[in-house]
């Protein structure tokens, strides 16, 4: 095959273990997110924006309700397209899982190769954001980097979720790397979003199999620094939301509902794209009350739903208040529930008169898992393991 300019790779196959209740059905990138998107419809659709054609996404825990969703993707249809890449049995020995980010883009060189790309885009599946590749591609081969680390400014008092970079301003070039220190030295947050040369790539990623964690952030990315290859930062200013906690995921949804942060109105020549849905109109009962809220098509109101999201196919009955939540598509709330500071899984009942609540959702905030039942005379050690007050 003729040589390829770059490709993608789409890291989509952890368990995101801190999103609590919500992902015990289904990875972390198939989440469902501002109302009718999957959270993994970021990075394909920046992708796709970008001029990419060709995305290999590794896909490994809990993965039906994403493949069923990249299954009806349609928007690339172009040189390589969209190829899900699970772990597969390469011997006797049986399957051979993927146990670390490097491991994973590892056990894919044969498919990387067979593009014979000159540089290789590594990306998360769970991030929300728009990016414009191409730029960063200028950057990286203006500065003849061996890799380029897309880098963000996060408030300190988040900077230990994140591997950390330190870099010379005047050049951009990375001094120094930590992954997720316990006492953060940097605020420049990498966003795990990696460009780097395929040679350099495919070398580092032979020797990080020797390591101990096989993981860029905490074993590939320090030895290229150990060995003085060139590193440099590009730096992302836009909107962008690591959705690794309830609490993060939580608030990105909520600031869709505020214009100057609401991302969907933010360069809208970038669009996202997702796979259209069935669902018929929104209802409005004549006693439904909507304010400063997201509905989705499917939905039918006959409460009060205040500055909230609601998925596909939520049904809000009449005197339930619905006050700073998010609810996931097919849920259906009875009538005179209260829910307010939560995040309310996918296809669950809220049966009559239930209260979910948090006083302070900065502190702590309500989650209600998926295909769940939470009535009124439900025993306290189920209700506890249905229903959780996460601290952030």
């Amino acid at each position: 095959m003729n040589k390829q300019k770059w490709i993608a790779i789409v890291l989509a196959g952890g368990k995101g273990t801190r999103l609590n209740l919500l992902t015990h059905t289904m990875v972390k990138p198939a989440m469902p997110f501002g109302g009718k998107y999957r959270i993994i419809d970021f990075a394909l659709s920046n992708c796709r924006n970008s001029g990419i054609d060709t995305v290999g996404i590794l896909t490994q825990f809990m993965p039906l309700a994403l493949h069923s969703h990249l299954g009806s993707y349609n928007q690339f249809d172009q040189k390589g397209g969209l190829a899900i890449l699970p772990p597969y049995q390469r011997n006797d020995d049986g399957i051979e899982w993927y146990e670390g980010t490097s491991h994973a883009v590892y056990q894919n060189i044969e498919f990387i190769e067979h593009y014979n790309p000159e540089h290789v885009l590594i990306l998360s599946g769970d991030q929300v954001y728009k990016m414009d590749y191409t730029l960063m591609l200028e950057q990286h081969i203006e500065t003849n980097a061996d890799c380029t680390i897309a880098a963000v400014e996060v408030p300190w008092a988040d900077a230990k979720r994140f591997g950390l970079l330190k870099m010379n301003h005047a050049t951009m070039r990375i001094l120094d790397f930590e992954e997720k220190p316990d006492h953060p030295s940097s605020n420049l947050a990498s966003m795990g979003i990696y460009l780097f040369k395929w040679p350099v790539l495919k070398e580092y990623l032979i020797l990080a199999e020797q390591a101990e964690h096989r993981d860029f952030g905490k074993d590939l990315i320090p030895a290229m620094l150990e060995d003085r290859l060139k590193l440099y930062a590009y730096l992302f200013k836009d909107y962008w939301k690591d959705v690794g906690t309830v609490h993060s995921y939580w608030r990105a949804n909520l600031d869709l509902l505020d214009r100057g942060k609401n991302i969907f109105l933010q360069n809208t020549d970038w669009p996202i794209q997702t796979v259209a849905s069935q669902y018929p109109p929104l209802f409005l009962d004549e006693r439904a009350k909507v304010q400063q809220s997201l509905i989705s098509e499917g939905c039918e109101i006959f409460g009060t739903v205040e500055n909230s999201v609601l998925f596909n196919g939520v049904k809000i009955g009449k005197g339930s208040h619905i006050k700073n939540a998010v609810i996931l598509p097919k849920t259906i709330v009875e009538e005179n529930v209260w829910i307010e500071n939560a995040v309310v899984g996918g296809q669950s009942l809220i049966k009559k008169g239930v209260i979910i609540f948090s006083k302070n959702p900065e502190r702590h905030l309500m989650v209600v898992g998926n295909h769940v039942m939470i009535d009124l005379a439900i025993e306290q050690s189920k209700l506890q393991s249905r229903v959780k007050m996460v601290m952030t």
